[in-house]
């Protein structure tokens, strides 16, 4: 089994290079996690509108389904 060697000394430029890059990574994604979530927060409540109404829609097809039922029931029954 070789033996490793005394580990080499890493040049400040590259160490300056590798946090520069690190820092400016977690600017950017947090700059972008920003921007995504105000379009995603608009979408969600255009959903939720349009949901509210899908919802009434449902309901008064379901009513109006009930009612032509039951009136067809009435006519059997006569």
């Amino acid at each position: 089994m070789a033996t490793l060697g005394a580990p080499v000394k890493v040049s400040p430029l590259i160490k300056t290079v590798r946090w520069t890059g690190l820092v400016a990574g977690i600017l950017y994604g947090s700059m972008h996690y920003k921007t995504l979530s105000r379009k995603e927060t608009i979408i969600r409540e255009e959903e939720a509108k349009l949901e509210a109404i899908r919802s009434v829609e449902r309901q008064a097809a379901k009513d109006k389904a009930n009612r032509e039922e039951l009136e067809a029931l009435a006519k059997q029954m006569l």
